[in-house]
């Protein structure tokens, strides 16, 4: 893949977003409102549903996986990698598929791509723990996701619209 320097730019400039959202979204405990751990509201994958419809699959891959690995790197905590690599790229593989029905809008593939995080995040813990007891704990991250996807869609769609209003995407 190769990229323009403007493509490049943007890339960069949304990986940092990404990164910023997921550390801002650490003041911010979702447990406090809901008390059901490991809950979040994923304010960096608003950047990688805009990303997937403004960029491509490509970039957004490209974005999402600097992301992990950054977001690992800056946390100093390399163990919850697996976590986010496995919860990431499931979401971006479900919602690069969803995103070419003509059947679902924005909403419904943010939505998906929320619940493919969490069977991506639930597979890691089984992996991690070398057993089947978190799939127990899959049907409320579930549940969960219908909200942190719609949430995230809505967001989403609100920042590809500002940005094209004003020509930075063109």
């Amino acid at each position: 893949m190769k990229l323009t320097t403007k493509q490049l730019t943007l890339c960069a400039v949304l990986t940092a977003l990404a990164l910023a959202f997921s550390y801002l979204e650490n003041f911010f405990p979702l447990s406090l409102a809901i008390p059901i751990p490991g809950i979040k509201l994923g304010l960096a994958n608003i950047v990688t549903v805009f990303a997937l419809y403004a960029l491509g699959p490509a970039q957004a891959l490209l974005i999402l996986t600097g992301r992990c690995l950054l977001g690992a790197v800056f946390a100093g905590n390399m163990n919850a990698l697996i976590f986010s690599l496995l919860g990431g790229f499931s979401a971006m593989l479900v919602m690069i598929l969803l995103s070419r029905s003509r059947h679902l809008s924005i909403y419904g593939v943010s939505i998906g791509g929320a619940a493919a995080h969490n069977c991506g995040q639930i597979a890691a813990a089984c992996l991690t723990l070398g057993s089947m007891a978190p799939l127990y704990y899959l049907p409320i991250l579930l549940g969960a996701s219908l909200i942190t996807g719609a949430v995230t869609g809505v967001a989403a769609a609100c920042l590809f619209r500002a940005l094209v209003h004003t020509n930075i995407l063109r």
